[in-house]
């Protein structure tokens, strides 16, 4: 049976974050391969939720430490759970190893937690390495969580390579598995206005999560002060859903930099800018605005880790810098010269089809998943750490899940 189960953190948004652009790209991936999908998740849907229903997805809004979770995984039975982000297979992995033991387990990291805390931490400290704040309590529960599972997808290179040198995680437990994209011919962006055509600089990003509003703080503090003084016209939009009033008093309309806040149609806060700008100063996965920029042809400036993992040894859709005044040098030429600007849209375009192939990845991820579900008994036979996870003294959340759930019959 191709009965895939998954288990959302949160329900899709893709109109407001990256991770709800990369659950329906993964949902798409299974719907084509004629899987009867079933989404739950403990979160409330709003009005950004996305209507799965109109996939033809049956969606149910369930209870943490409730047993009506084992009658509803009883009934879907699945062949394949897949866990969003660690913390939801933390709270429910331990019901599926119990209800439905033969079930493929699969994690979406979605990015690692871990690197993006310990990222944070370092710049708090006003510290130059994330290492010396790789170990955390973030850290052994996510790891913890990608040997439980029988596959892991990772999103990056770079966390890939982190897992597999630094933690020494065997490669058979996870899967790269980056944004999934069409192909893109570059007369594509002849559909969307030319360098003469668009104004002004633009930037997006859902505030609920920390590196974007800090990234914003950074460039109206370090970056937009020196733009606005070589460009007396040019002006700075913000975008992005869930903006807090901490956010709106950024606003600065003698300095022309405004915060718009959320927008239905992410297109609409690229197609008529010159440039994204994307100061980004810690965090981990990719940055879906930055890829989004280079799908509706507008050029970026990032940093280091905003590019990270995103281009192999292609030249970026405009540039990278981590110092504030070159960072506005480098934006006020691709607002300027169109050659350069021009450059980089293609030097995007040539990213998206070398770097995220939707093709190359899914046949992939699917030949995987067969061989996985052929194999999984020998499988996890080989994951003895995980094996030893799953022991029963060591399965602290299960026990806390139980005790709160008889807990709550008494009430």
């Amino acid at each position: 049976m191709k009965n895939l189960l998954i288990i959302g953190f949160v329900w899709p948004e893709p109109n407001s974050t990256a991770a709800g652009k990369r659950m329906l790209q993964i949902i798409d991936l299974f719907k084509k391969e004629n899987y009867t999908i079933t989404f739950v998740s403990t979160s409330k849907k709003n009005i950004h939720s996305f209507q799965l229903e109109n996939l033809g997805i049956k969606s149910f809004e369930i209870e943490l430490n409730n047993e009506n979770f084992d009658k509803l995984l009883l009934q879907i039975n699945p062949s394949i759970v897949l866990f969003d982000r660690y913390l939801t297979e933390e709270q429910f992995g331990w019901r599926v190893d119990e209800v439905t033991p033969n079930t493929l387990k699969i994690l979406d990291t979605e990015d690692l937690h871990f690197l993006r805390n310990a990222r944070q931490t370092a710049i708090k400290k006003n510290k130059d390495g994330f290492k010396p704040f790789l170990i955390n309590d973030i850290t052994l529960r996510e790891i913890a969580s990608i040997y439980r599972c029988d596959l892991t997808l990772i999103i990056s290179k770079f966390e890939m390579n982190l897992l597999i040198k630094e933690f020494n995680i065997n490669e058979s437990l996870l899967f790269y598995l980056p944004f999934l994209l069409n192909n893109t011919e570059v007369n594509k962006l002849s559909e969307y206005p030319t360098f003469s055509n668009r104004l002004h600089f633009t930037t997006i990003g859902n505030f609920r999560h920390e590196p974007n509003y800090n990234s914003v703080l950074y460039l109206k503090k370090n970056i937009w002060t020196i733009i606005k003084n070589k460009l007396p016209a040019a002006e700075m939009h913000i975008y992005g859903a869930y903006a807090s009033e901490k956010v709106y008093q950024l606003q600065n309309v003698k300095d022309r930099f405004f915060i718009k806040g959320w927008i239905e149609d992410s297109k609409n806060a690229y197609i008529n800018y010159k440039v994204c700008l994307a100061p980004i100063q810690f965090g981990a996965g990719l940055k879906g605005k930055l890829l989004e920029a280079m799908q509706f042809g507008t050029p970026s400036v990032t940093t280091t880790i905003g590019a990270e993992a995103m281009q192999s040894d292609l030249n970026w859709n405009g540039f990278i810098e981590n110092d504030a005044e070159k960072f506005a040098e480098k934006a006020v030429e691709l607002y300027v010269n169109e050659n350069t600007w021009l450059e980089a849209q293609k030097n995007g375009i040539n990213i998206i089809n070398h770097c995220f192939s939707k093709e190359k990845y899914s046949s992939i991820l699917l030949l995987e998943i067969e061989n996985l579900v052929k194999e999984l008994k020998k499988h996890r036979q080989n994951n003895f750490i995980g094996l030893m996870l799953l022991h029963h003294k060591m399965k602290s959340t299960k026990y806390l899940s139980k005790w709160i759930e008889e807990k709550n019959k008494k009430l």
